[in-house]
């Protein structure tokens, strides 16, 4: 099969190197950042590292929306989540869109999948997540974190039916590009559970400008994590959604990962750092909607999210 990658990102690049490289199949790139357009076309390709080392230059296609003729048989679409209506609507006028295409996301947060599903068949949509951790340098330089074969993810159809045979073949390729695929029956339990891990790590490590290793020294690390696991799984409970990792699990993966990821930033912490609005509102904002809208306050996420927002904020004040 032929994959478009929509947004050449981090988690873009990633998804798309390891299809073309390990699966051997055809993958395009489809981006609207200039300078990584630009740069990735000046230098021939993107140049992966992993761990900061062995950097080397990889050959890819990419292009903008508008120049772009293929019809790849999947989109995979990543991009920020405050990014992603405009980032379709350019898409779809401009032609990339048909009706025989599938879409595969594991974008962080949630929110995502009703703005794709104006474009696409809900038969033909796979949600999915992705513990993996990845870095975008700069334009047409991203580095793979964590060792080789060392990815995980999760997929699920959309419409929470049997998957067909193309969301087969999907999982295959993923599984030989080594992405690490588990396929799952339930989309919505399968993403809170990674929301909810992501509104542990990623937000207290960007409130505070740490990375995990430095969260999970920290004593109190395990009863902070308890804290948010528990407010997000009351939510849930109340809403009927079964996540696929029940609240032990739930923490002892942030420990695990603070270990295994001990020198990783995660995404949020690199939005905020380069002074960009961070996706918190779909991360543990999203997490308190479900408690408000099922008679349930998760006091402890609706407080953090105005803790991000401030500290977002605040960063004027502290420019150099």
């Amino acid at each position: 099969m032929k994959y478009g990658i929509i947004g050449a990102g981090a988690m873009g690049y990633r998804y798309g190197v390891l299809l073309q490289e390990n699966a051997g199949v055809d993958v395009d790139f489809i981006d609207t950042w200039e300078p990584n357009v630009e740069k990735v076309r000046e230098q021939g390709g993107v140049e992966v590292s992993r761990d900061h080392k062995d950097k080397h230059l990889v050959p890819i296609n990419i292009y903008y929306p508008e120049e772009y003729k293929g019809h790849p048989d999947v989109w995979i679409i990543f991009k920020k989540q405050m990014q992603l209506d405009e980032e379709l609507k350019r898409d779809a006028k401009a032609g990339l869109f048909h009706p025989d295409q599938y879409a595969f996301s594991a974008m962080n947060g949630l929110g995502h999948f009703e703005k794709i599903e104006k474009y696409f068949d809900k038969d033909k949509m796979v949600a999915g997540t992705a513990m993996i951790a990845t870095v975008l340098n700069g334009p047409g330089d991203v580095d793979f974190m964590g060792p080789k074969n060392g990815e995980a993810m999760h997929m699920a159809p959309y419409n929470n039916k049997k998957p067909d045979a193309k969301m087969e073949q999907i999982y295959e390729d993923f599984k030989k590009a080594t992405l690490g695929p588990e396929m799952a029956s339930n989309w919505l339990g399968m993403c809170m559970t990674k929301v909810s891990f992501n509104a542990v790590c990623n937000t207290l490590c960007t409130m505070f400008e740490i990375n995990m290793g430095q969260f999970g020294e920290y004593e109190g690390a395990e009863a902070m994590a308890r804290q948010l696991f528990n407010e997000a799984h009351d939510a849930c409970d109340r809403a009927g959604i079964k996540m696929i990792e029940d609240r032990q699990q739930q923490v002892q993966s942030v420990l695990d990962s603070c270990e295994k990821l001990k020198f990783h930033y995660p995404s949020m912490y690199q939005d905020f750092s380069k002074g960009r609005p961070t996706e918190v509102d779909y991360i543990n904002g999203y997490i308190a909607k479900v408690g408000r809208d099922n008679d349930y306050v998760c006091r402890t996420h609706e407080f953090v999210t105005h803790q991000v927002h401030l500290a977002e904020q605040m960063r004027q004040y502290h420019k150099h």
